[in-house]
């Protein structure tokens, strides 16, 4: 069974979380542990973890087919140490929240140097990670390094900074990375042709390595390649079109990988970009239009107005 999920809300409580997904159809998602946008949060009560793992266990949610995103304004490299010293604070509890839960993941964006550099930014997610990890001896979460567009002073738009970080961490094994196909191409890394694909995916493995990889974003973009900016698109309605996603949901390596949707416009278009991708399973290039989306498609002029950065 693919992996195949999106990001659902927590509204009401997480617990609710599990039925939203298998409300959509999804065989896998990701979920904010807390409100995203702010740093402080109640604890997750001995209930609601009983609830969350009673409606897994109902719904047939395997740990490894969820994760969870980190607050977004927690910033790793801050050159502030106040910054700094909060923002790894706020990730220990992060830590904290999905082990409660049992999550095995935790993406995260590796942070933005804010013009201090990025040299001693990336040394400085590096030396987070193992402030973090050192009050977390024990826990068996994973924090995943998210690739991202490279806007503005943003890290972790090259393989080489993601390699860099896991290098300079003690424990390597404390860190994975999340891929994201919008960000990737954002950053300048071509997946539209199957030649093109191959080329990044091949440079992914000899400098980060697959065995590394253990979520994806399945995101289209708005933006062009190269562009650097993190603007988010439904499934092969972007510049990256379906043919990007027809290789991706057929590569035997990603296979068991659970895959993400953050697009933009609810529910509704998360069941019809769902949809899509799984009308690319199993298929072979379109001669005529090579960026057609086959089915489950909604009409162009219902496309929602609004994206989606993260």
């Amino acid at each position: 069974m693919d992996l195949l999920g999106a990001h659902v809300s927590i509204s009401g409580g997480i617990h609710l979380a599990p039925a939203r997904a298998a409300d959509l159809g999804c065989t896998a998602f990701q979920i904010f542990t807390k409100n995203q946008r702010q740093w402080q949060a109640k604890g997750i009560g001995a209930e609601e973890i009983h609830e969350f793992e009673s409606r897994l266990k109902e719904l047939g949610y395997t740990r490894q087919a969820i994760c969870a995103h980190d607050s977004y304004l927690i910033n790793l490299a801050a050159p502030e140490s106040e910054q700094l010293h909060k923002s790894r604070l706020a990730f220990i509890d992060e830590i904290h929240r999905a082990a409660a839960l049992q999550i095995p993941y935790l993406v995260f964006h590796p942070g933005a140097h804010k013009g201090a550099g990025e040299t001693d930014a990336l040394k400085r997610i590096a030396e987070s990670l193992d402030f973090v990890f050192d009050q977390c001896p024990d826990s068996m979460v994973q924090a995943l390094l998210e690739t991202t567009a490279g806007q503005g002073t943003a890290l972790g738009y090259r393989f080489e900074q993601l390699r860099q970080i896991i290098d300079l961490v003690a424990n390597p094994l404390h860190v994975g990375v999340c891929l994201d196909t919008c960000h990737i191409f954002a950053a300048g890394y071509d997946i539209r042709t199957e030649l093109a694909y191959r080329e990044t995916m091949a440079q992914f493995h000899e400098i980060v390595r697959f065995e590394k990889l253990k979520v994806i974003h399945l995101n289209d973009s708005l933006k062009s390649l190269g562009s650097k900016v993190d603007r988010h698109a439904n499934i092969g309605r972007g510049e990256l079109g379906s043919e990007a996603f027809r290789l991706l949901m057929n590569d035997p390596e990603l296979s068991r990988l659970p895959k993400i949707l953050e697009t933009p416009g609810g529910d509704d278009w998360f069941r019809n970009d769902l949809a899509v991708l799984r009308s690319l399973l199993g298929t072979k290039p379109c001669k005529d239009d090579p960026d057609a989306v086959r089915t489950g498609v909604m009409d162009r002029s219902s496309l929602p107005r609004g994206n989606r950065s993260e």
